[in-house]
């Protein structure tokens, strides 16, 4: 569940630490990926972080661990001080799918095309979802695009227009009652009202689920915890891919 420069970040940070003793600098990291500028190696960080990948050590400049990589590959040994060889938690699958962004459609209306959408599953009020995989509440990660699963929700949680399904990961919306494992029903459309909860793919490349607030000339993704920062970025990175309708819980 990591972006493709996530994954890239990751391992020039894991290799850097490895030959050198020490963590790459933002210009280093920058020009490793490619990237015109250093907020880009910030926001990379930060989902790192959130995702359990890597850690930022307090008081030291430039101080990072790696604490697990993707699927079956581990750290080779100490990375940024004594630390660094405990609490390594088991990797996660690397699969950088994205939803797409071009669903099409009216500015501020429902969607017309991409990915199918809802279909009744009998005649017991019982509505089939494409469940297309994870979205961060948190810093973005990417989201899958995986219509080989599906979920089975009431038909009364939704109204009209095409939907699908998320599974949460992280817990930057707790404050808005949506939790880590939670289920999100999302009613596809390009546009939303300032203050609506929705589906934002930021950077035709990661997906988060966030308040969505307009500043001036520029759109804020809030979160629903005082732990995370609101990212404030131009429209032309935003797109929104759907807005929150329904929740569901397993406990």
């Amino acid at each position: 569940m990591l972006t493709r420069k996530q994954h890239e970040l990751l391992f020039f940070i894991d290799r850097h630490l490895r030959e050198t003793g020490v963590s790459p600098s933002f210009d280093e990291m920058k020009d490793a990926l490619g990237l015109k500028s250093k907020s880009g190696i910030h926001r990379l960080i930060s989902g790192l972080e959130e995702r359990g990948f890597i850690r930022r050590l307090a008081h030291r400049a430039r101080a990072l661990e790696v604490l697990r990589l993707p699927g079956d590959q581990t750290p080779q040994g100490a990375l940024a001080g004594p630390e660094a060889a405990a609490g390594r938690a088991e990797p996660a699958g690397f699969d950088p799918k994205v939803i797409r962004g071009d669903f099409g459609g009216d500015a501020r209306g429902e969607t017309r095309g991409g990915l199918s959408g809802a279909t009744v599953a009998g005649a017991v009020g019982a509505v089939e979802l494409p469940l297309l995989g994870k979205i961060a509440a948190g810093t973005p990660i990417a989201a899958l695009s995986d219509t080989s699963s599906s979920v089975e929700v009431p038909a009364g949680l939704l109204g009209m227009g095409d939907h699908y399904a998320l599974t949460v990961e992280g817990d930057s919306m707790i404050d808005a009652g949506i939790l880590d494992g939670d289920t999100v029903l999302i009613r596809r459309c390009d546009g939303a009202d300032s203050g609506t909860i929705v589906v934002a793919l930021v950077d035709d490349e990661e997906a988060t689920l966030k308040r969505l607030r307009r500043k001036g000339n520029s759109i804020a993704l809030e979160p629903a915890n005082t732990t995370y920062q609101t990212q404030v970025l131009p429209p032309d990175r935003v797109k929104v891919q759907g807005r929150l309708v329904g929740l569901l819980r397993r406990y």
